[in-house]
């Protein structure tokens, strides 16, 4: 056997029976689920329907809301911004799988060497020389360091998908949330131009009663102060609706602008509400995913903090041709090594260790966010749940209260023209009660609309 050949043979058959004294990194196990269990308040469904696993277009069936979340996914700036983040953290894992790759290299020169002819005792001192030499080195993974970077890479890019798709599922909401205050505050003007065409009639009954002396010129003036309470609330409303119609314009990617939409009527999602189990978080919530990526990520990196107190395997090699004259360059100049080594760090055991425990501390925080990020995802999809109950359970309520304050504008006006004992205190109070009862009618239902999108967000839809 060549010495060559056994260069080569020891620093494998080393590697080897290191290798079979059994790894020093360790095996990343996924977090139970048991963290996951028991977040969703006052609720013991055991079922594992879930509206998260439906896509989103059969959650929002209106047309013009479709459009527009279907523009915001082409064109939404935060979206192509995570796309690129992506790309970013791909090229990290590609470069993360050639460190376990052998690297080579190659290199060529031509020189002019010129000796003096004292030093040659000839004619013509000056010759070409010509190099050529490829190298080679590949260390070899016996602890599983570049493994386990190559796994925190993996870690790393899969967070940012996970980013990707929590940022769809945000830019959906936010769409679809900005999409029901349009049509609220739509319904909401509507209702205020309507008041304002009744108190200008009242306005002008006002006055001919007056002229009758059913009442007096008070009673005229405090109509008018009524008309004009109303009227002065429309420009208010006009503006939310300028200023939601362009925060929506930034969503979908463009300049502010109209937004074509429906109206509030119109909005009648045929869904159930099912949450499925809290457990189901852990694979719908891509918040959730990413910080579970993370703590990961922060594991293989205290496996490659580990292993880096262990003994470097690596092999080099050099091959080199080398000639004065270029027609027996390939003939007789061939030089090469083979080198096989160990190398042990000794000085920077104490810089070793710091970053051991760091990387110990960054796991523990990790581990620490990852859960904070279920109780968080708990509390939104119970706050979801209840705030949509608490809009069904006023619907009843509201609609008694707005037939009664209706009868009570009737019957005042009414009493107002044929008895003189009545005070047109009580019609004012009674349409202002009926307006501001119509508006949060109007809130009712859009807090049912927002509850359900909030709901589809929190359990983790709208991104499959």
């Amino acid at each position: 056997m060549s010495k060559n050949i056994k260069h080569i043979i020891i620093p494998l058959a080393t590697a080897i029976i290191l290798t079979s004294c059994g790894m020093i990194t360790k095996t990343y196990k996924q977090p139970e689920k048991e963290l996951a269990e028991g977040l969703y308040r006052d609720a013991n469904n055991t079922d594992s329907s879930n509206i998260a696993d439906k896509p989103w277009k059969e959650l929002f069936t209106d047309p013009n809301l479709q459009s527009l979340i279907q523009e915001g996914l082409n064109q939404n700036l935060d979206l192509k911004s995570a796309f690129e983040r992506m790309k970013v953290a791909q090229a990290t894992l590609t470069q993360s799988k050639f460190a376990l790759l052998p690297s080579l290299s190659g290199s060529a020169e031509i020189s002019r060497i010129k000796l003096s002819n004292q030093a040659t005792q000839t004619t013509n001192p000056a010759y070409n020389l010509l190099d050529a030499e490829l190298a080679a080195s590949w260390e070899l993974d016996i602890w599983g360091k570049l493994n386990s970077s190559k796994k925190a890479a993996l870690a790393a890019y899969l967070q940012t998908d996970a980013a990707r798709r929590a940022t769809q599922t945000a830019m959906i909401a936010n769409i679809a949330n900005s999409y029901y205050t349009l049509l609220a505050l739509d319904e909401q003007l509507i209702i205020t131009r309507q008041t304002v065409k009744i108190r200008e009639q009242d306005v002008e009954s006002m006055r001919l009663l007056k002229e009758s002396d059913v009442v007096n010129g008070a009673a005229v003036v405090q109509n008018q102060a009524n008309l004009y309470s109303a009227e002065v609330s429309i420009p208010d409303l006009q503006q939310s609706i300028r200023e939601t119609e362009n925060s929506l314009c930034i969503l979908l990617g463009r300049g502010p602008g109209n937004i074509d939409r429906g109206t509030l009527a119109g909005q009648v999602p045929q869904i159930n509400l099912e949450t499925g189990i809290s457990s189901q978080l852990l694979s719908n919530r891509p918040d959730v995913q990413e910080a579970e990526l993370a703590l990961r990520e922060a594991f293989e990196n205290v496996n490659v903090a580990r292993a880096s107190f262990y003994p470097t395997l690596s092999i080099t090699a050099n091959e080199g041709l080398s000639s004065r004259n270029l027609s027996d360059f390939l003939d007789h100049s061939l030089l090469y090594n083979l080198i096989g080594g160990l190398s042990q760090p000794i000085f920077n055991n104490g810089q070793l260790r710091a970053n051991y425990k760091i990387a110990q501390a960054n796991q523990q925080q990790a581990y620490n966010t990852f859960k904070q990020s279920l109780f968080n995802a708990g509390e939104e999809v119970s706050n979801a749940l209840y705030s949509y109950q608490m809009a069904e359970s006023k619907s009843l309520s509201r609609k008694k209260q707005l037939e009664a304050l209706t009868k009570s504008v009737d019957f005042t006006k009414e009493l107002l023209k044929n008895s003189s004992g009545t005070n047109y205190t009580d019609v004012l109070t009674s349409e202002q009660s009926l307006l501001s009862a119509q508006l949060s009618s109007v809130s009712d239902k859009e807090q049912k609309l927002k509850a359900l999108v909030e709901l589809y967000r929190a359990l983790g839809g709208g991104w499959k």
